[in-house]
């Protein structure tokens, strides 16, 4: 019998037209958005603000704190009241943990009981084995968060208390390792941190709690488990973000501080210590955290360029950071070594990473950077700034990172609308949007393979 290439093909699939339950992707961004849309309405009541909020603008800061990027259009230590930055704390906290981390967290508080799909969900949503407990890893996870809180509010204690007085102090101690931890990068001086530029107790504080927080669940879990037996015993995608996060600091530090030593509007008028410890923290704040100790906007180009490289990578996988992941810039490096070296396999530590892996970085990269265009080309019909702002501040909200080269503050109200869905496409991840509007469909066609000229 002969064969005809192009003939096509019928291979049975098993589909289920009864199963009409709402995909994952559907119910994480409807679960990201009943907690949006209640809180800023909240955010819009006098008692949360000193001299009122229009819906806009309110829904800009409630999505910044839940998407945890930082980025504001109102001064959050000024215009809020103490009640206003309780419940930004509150948005804050939820937007690092998780929507679906938090509904089991409060399940378990009450007793109920976690049905089988809430689990998978929040298994998901944290990157775990199906065979994880996961009444287990939610306990561990909140003793890790509320620890490293805890830790942060006592340092930065040390600092703000003598300065401010116990109320104050303790509470913006509090309000900033709170939004520290979670990468949110929102803060209650009018400056940022820009006052503490060369203080180590604040800064170093305040590093090590994003850094912790956008290593990622996964790898806080895994280190958890495995540390005592020996980094062999580690998974790869820890191990990968054990080596990457410090490549990346140190990589990042080194080119700031060469790019931005001269000027003196950055690092030039600090002092020799001064100005590493300003690069460190500038290297480690914008792959996610949205603090900053220097004028950002002050920049020059190339450095302003090596931020948005910083950006765009991000924290760790189900961490409380954002970007496109460590993990899938590492593996898209790999994939393109292996390519370039002939090799049919992506290989690190004696391991094989299978190829949907290597096919799913590539869509996050590619989806990412559809996104991105889009929304740099509406902000340069809505807003009247240069190209590299629009560039900056649409990569900043993207990567929910925070920082600003200054056109946040002068937003348009549609120029405001955009971000805010970029915000919410950085937090929730470009491939959940792409998969809920997708709309896959079983087929029962299936065609033979041809090649592409490419390259």
């Amino acid at each position: 019998m002969s064969f005809i290439p192009n003939r096509t093909m019928y291979v049975p699939i098993k589909t289920n037209k009864r199963d009409k339950r709402w995909s994952e992707p559907k119910i994480i961004i409807f679960s990201f958005l009943a907690i949006l849309i209640p809180g800023a309405i909240l955010l819009t009541l006098p008692v949360f603000s000193v001299s009122g909020l229009s819906f806009v603008d309110a829904l800009f800061t409630a999505t910044s704190a839940i998407s945890v990027t930082g980025l504001g259009v109102v001064d959050t230590g000024t215009h809020f009241s103490t009640s206003g930055k309780v419940l930004l704390m509150i948005l804050m906290q939820i937007g690092g943990l998780g929507q679906m981390t938090l509904s089991a967290v409060l399940l378990y508080m009450f007793g109920l009981r976690v049905s089988l799909r809430q689990q998978s969900l929040t298994k998901e949503q944290l990157g775990q084995e199906k065979f994880i407990n996961i009444r287990l890893l939610v306990k561990h996870i909140i003793i890790f968060v509320i620890t490293c809180e805890l830790i942060g509010t006592f340092f930065l204690s040390l600092r703000w208390v003598p300065m401010m007085g116990w109320d104050k102090g303790l509470f913006t101690a509090i309000f900033h390792s709170i939004s520290a931890f979670n990468n949110a990068g929102f803060s209650l001086f009018s400056d940022n941190l820009t006052q503490y530029v060369d203080d180590p107790l604040v800064i170093i504080t305040v590093a090590m709690l994003f850094i912790f927080g956008g290593l990622g669940f996964t790898v806080i879990s895994d280190l958890h488990r495995n540390l005592h037996r020996g980094f062999h015993f580690l998974s790869l995608h820890s191990k990968i973000m054990i080596i990457a996060t410090p490549i990346l600091l140190f990589a990042g530090t080194i080119m700031i501080w060469l790019l931005e030593h001269d000027n003196m509007q950055t690092l030039g008028s600090l002092n020799t210590s001064g100005q590493w410890l300003a690069a460190f923290f500038q290297s480690a704040t914008v792959r996610t955290a949205g603090f900053n100790s220097v004028n950002i906007g002050a920049f020059t180009e190339p450095g302003l360029l090596v931020l948005m490289l910083l950006m765009l990578i991000g924290a760790g996988p189900t961490s409380t950071g954002g970007g496109i992941k460590v993990s899938t810039f590492v593996v898209a490096i790999l994939a393109t070594w292996s390519f370039l070296k002939q090799r049919d396999r992506v290989v690190l530590f004696k391991r094989t990473i299978s190829n949907q892996t290597v096919t799913k970085s590539l869509a996050i990269i590619v989806v990412s950077g559809i996104v991105l265009l889009i929304a740099m080309f509406a902000l340069m019909l809505t807003e009247k700034a240069p190209f590299y702002e629009v560039m900056f501040e649409t990569i900043s909200a993207f990567a929910t990172v925070g920082v600003t080269a200054g056109l946040t503050a002068t937003l348009s109200e549609p120029g405001k609308y955009i971000i805010i869905v970029v915000m919410i496409i950085g937090r929730l991840g470009p491939l959940t949007l792409a998969y809920m509007l997708a709309r896959p469909k079983p087929t029962l066609l299936r065609y033979p393979e041809d090649n592409v000229s490419t390259g």
